[in-house]
Parts: C-alpha cells; sequence; structure tokens
C-alpha cells in the first residue's frame, strides 16, 4: 500500500507531448511488449476509443476533444498481446482528409467556409444552421450483436470490432426524441440498458430523458443508478441553448462559446424512480462544482449514496484542456493547472424519507459517512459531502469498479485514471471505506483508463486484474503491463 503522493514523477523533460501527436493508421496488428505475466484467463480484445488526428492540412485542431477518432485494438492470446488502430471513417474525418481542412465544427475548433469559393457561396454558407459533429472519440459499447463508436451528439457509427472498419454512420434521432446522448450507458444483469440524453423541452428549454434499450454495456459515468434509482447530477454549467442554435448562422462559433456557468445555482441532484418511472418531486442542492464522472451509486437503509469525480467550484474544467496548454513546458503545465478547479473524490447521501419537521437537523444516519443533508425553511434539502480523496492539482478520474457484481451496491474499491496537472501519468486504486489509495507508475509511461477484469473463480470484489494500455514514449508504442 501507497499513498497517492508517494510516487510523484516529474515530467521536465515534456515527455507527455507526444501523447497529443497525430499517428498513422497501422496496416497490420503488431505484437506487443509485455512487461509482467498475463493471466492465462484473459482471452478477447480490448478496444479504446480517443483523439489521433490533431491537425488537417495546414489547420490545426485547438482542444483535446477535437482530435479525430482512432480505434485501438488489445487482441489477449495465449499470454501474448497483438495491438491494432485504425481512424474511424466519420464524415468530419473523410471531409476534413479530402479537402486538407477542418470542415465541421468540433468542441474547441471553428470550421469556416471553404476560401476557395466565392463571397456569396461563402456568405450563404453562414445560413445553413447546425452541423453536428459525429467524431465518435468517447467510447465503444454494444447494441445487440453490433458494436458503436461514439460521442455525445446525436451520432453514432457501426464498426466492424474485428477488422476496425466503419460500417454505417446512425442518427439516434431518427430513433428517440433527444438531441443527443451520453457516451456511457448503465447495464442491468439482464442486458437492459439506460442512457440519459436531452431535448427541447417547453418554451425552449432543455429537458432531460431517461432512455431505455435492449442490451448491453460494461460501464457508466455521467449520471448514476442504484437498484431502484436514477440520479442526475445537474451541474452550474449549462449549455446555452439559444446561443448554440444561433452560433453557427451568425459567425464563426464552436462548442466551448455556447458554455455558461451559474455559480448562484449550485448543483442540483435529481432523483427518478426505475420502476415505474417517475421523477421525485424533492429538491436537493449542494455547493457548485463541476462533474463529469460517477464513481458507483447505492442504496442503504432508506438512503442513495452517490461517489463522485469532481471539480470544486463553478468554472467549466474543459477550459483547461486546451492543446496549447498541454503541450506547453512542465513548468507552464503545472502553472495552468494551479488555476484549475481543484478534483475531488466525493460522496454525497441523499435521505429518500423526508419531512417537513425535521428541517434545521442532519437527515443522514449512516454510520460510516460524514456527508450530511439538512432540510432548509423553504423545503430545500442542502447536500454537504465527505471527501474520499483530495490532493492538489492530482486528480482521481475516469473511474472504474467491479461493475458486474457491485455496480449499484454497497462496494469498497474504486480504480481511476491519476491526472497530475492534468497529465496522465498513473492508474490508482481507492478504497471508498478507509480512503487508502495504492499507485502504479513508470517513468515516461502515460496509460488508459484502467479496465477492472473479475478472476473466473474469485471471491473477493478486488480478486481480479486490471487491464491498462500505456504509451512508453521512447518508442509511441504500447507497453501492457501486469
Amino acid at each position: 500500500m501507497s499513498s497517492l503522493f508517494d510516487h510523484r514523477f516529474e515530467h521536465p523533460a515534456g515527455s507527455y507531448k507526444k501523447i497529443f501527436e497525430t499517428c498513422e493508421d497501422l496496416s497490420e496488428p503488431l505484437p506487443a511488449t509485455v512487461t509482467g505475466r498475463i493471466p492465462t484467463f484473459l482471452k478477447g480484445s480490448l478496444l479504446r476509443l480517443g483523439p489521433g488526428l490533431f491537425e488537417v492540412g495546414d489547420e490545426p485542431f485547438y482542444h483535446l476533444f477535437d482530435g479525430q477518432a482512432l480505434m485501438h485494438k488489445f487482441d489477449f492470446k495465449n499470454g501474448q498481446v497483438t495491438y491494432y488502430r485504425k481512424f474511424i471513417l466519420t464524415d468530419a474525418y473523410v471531409r476534413a482528409i479530402t479537402e486538407k481542412r477542418v470542415v465541421i465544427t468540433e468542441f474547441g475548433t471553428c470550421a469556416y467556409p471553404d476560401p476557395c469559393k466565392n463571397i456569396f457561396s461563402r456568405f450563404f454558407s453562414y445560413f445553413k444552421g447546425v452541423e453536428v459533429t459525429d467524431n465518435c472519440l468517447v467510447n465503444v459499447y454494444p447494441v445487440g450483436e453490433d458494436y458503436y463508436a461514439v460521442t455525445e451528439t446525436n451520432y453514432i457509427t457501426k464498426v466492424n470490432t474485428d477488422t476496425l472498419e466503419t460500417l454505417k454512420k446512425v442518427d439516434m434521432c431518427d430513433y428517440v426524441n433527444i438531441n443527443g446522448v451520453t457516451a456511457h450507458p448503465h447495464i442491468e444483469k439482464d442486458g437492459t440498458v439506460y442512457n440519459i440524453g436531452n431535448c427541447m423541452g417547453k418554451g425552449a428549454t432543455l429537458a432531460y430523458n431517461i432512455v431505455k434499450t435492449p442490451p448491453t454495456q460494461k460501464g457508466s459515468d455521467h449520471f448514476g443508478m442504484s437498484e431502484n434509482y436514477f440520479v442526475f447530477v445537474e451541474t452550474p454549467v449549462k449549455i446555452n441553448l439559444l446561443k448554440f442554435l444561433s452560433a453557427w448562422s451568425i459567425r464563426g462559433s464552436n462548442y466551448m462559446d455556447c458554455f455558461e456557468s451559474n455559480e448562484s445555482q449550485g448543483t442540483l441532484f435529481h432523483i427518478a424512480k426505475k420502476d415505474p418511472g417517475e421523477y421525485i418531486d424533492l429538491k436537493f442542492k449542494g455547493a457548485p462544482i463541476g462533474m463529469f464522472h460517477h464513481i458507483n451509486t447505492y442504496e442503504d437503509q432508506g438512503f442513495i449514496v452517490v461517489d463522485l469525480c469532481s471539480w470544486k467550484g463553478f468554472e467549466f474544467v474543459y477550459n483547461y484542456l486546451w492543446l496549447a496548454n498541454l503541450r506547453a513546458n512542465w513548468e507552464e503545465v503545472k502553472k495552468a493547472a494551479m488555476m484549475a478547479p481543484q478534483p475531488e473524490v466525493r460522496r454525497y447521501v441523499i435521505p429518500l424519507d423526508v419531512h417537513k419537521e425535521e428541517q434545521g437537523k442532519n437527515l443522514v444516519s449512516l454510520p460510516y459517512t460524514t456527508a450530511t443533508a439538512t432540510m432548509h425553511a423553504d423545503g430545500m434539502i442542502w447536500l454537504e459531502p465527505e471527501v474520499l480523496f483530495s490532493g492538489p492539482r492530482q486528480a482521481f478520474e475516469f473511474p472504474q469498479i467491479n461493475y458486474k457484481r457491485y455496480g449499484g451496491k454497497n462496494y469498497t474499491y474504486a480504480y481511476g485514471l491519476g491526472l497530475n496537472h492534468f497529465i496522465p501519468d498513473r492508474i490508482c486504486k481507492l478504497n471508498v471505506k478507509t480512503k487508502e489509495t495504492w499507485v502504479w507508475q513508470e517513468p515516461d509511461s502515460y496509460p488508459s483508463e484502467p479496465l477492472f477484469v473479475q478472476t473466473p473463480d474469485g471471491v473477493d470484489e478486488d480478486d481480479g486484474i486490471l487491464s491498462k494500455s500505456s504509451v512508453k514514449l521512447d518508442i509511441y508504442g504500447f507497453v501492457i503491463y501486469f
């Protein structure tokens, strides 16, 4: 066991910059170097998605989330691993490569009309409305027997997971009433998949929808789900809908321009029953935080326990993920990160049995947490969290748990990608009951988020292995550590 602070590599030589460089497709799978021993029970393929193209022609992409989708595949067999990668042939990617410029506006990069067109066609191109990106760089998951690469717009892309060929672009708006859904759904034991999306509500407001579909996915991020309830955390950072709808038609703009933050709102916690599907009309509120990933959510003795990877305050964390910041020299990277919100792992506890006469007192009676819930005179219930982990500029993010056995249940262990001033340079294990931490780190190695695989006959919650791909930057290859 070790503290999260016991393993702290500095990066003065800037080796981390390599992970923000463009790479190319591979023509065939390559054998990966294996350090340690891969258990014989581990067989099959690990798929990962992320940005792989950071400029096109003379035009750069400016934000980390703008790089074009690259799929990585690790095949495990007989203790060995091969590695393969190909770009997803989205419209955004194909048109950019064909025209040698940014054609579709991304998260932080504006697309402008073709400079070779005449002034009249350029003028009219500003009034075509919003062309939403299909750059599916976030996740890949199965729907029935098919697999789709996804981002968080309405477009998903069907892929062949054997060859990594791109098969078909699908518009989710053709099937459900949504503008977009998250890239991280929940799955129940019977294979039912739940996701959360949004659509246009009454009076040009944004409404949130729970989307229920048949099989299957193995992870969760953007909302919480216990055995009987959904939990949606509404942070102060919002998309200004009118600005979003009008931005592309009146001037060059990107998604980042449409975000606004309202400190006075705080953070709202919405609860809905799963069966029957109904919203619980109680107002739960906490101090403002940024939040992108839930760790786990479960019920215990009339309470819902919600564990989150949070960022203190109301500022939008994505403001610090511009590629210019991440590619800077190490001292500049640290200086920029010092201005960013402080990351924390937090536990909130939401009481389900609430009575008006209990205002002013702590409604949480679970013996193992210091989290509180206090009813105010107006009926609003104020939530104060228990901090499970906090380290200066050290984030525990992209969390995973033993999801198959403990998703939606009282659990002990969480695993995460450790961000050191926003640079991913460690894998962390957190005991959410004792707050103990363990760390894996290697010099000049930058891992992806971990994936927990249970030992087939394992009994303990953490009886398994963590699969993680790590970029060893002297060769820009992938080293698999076990």
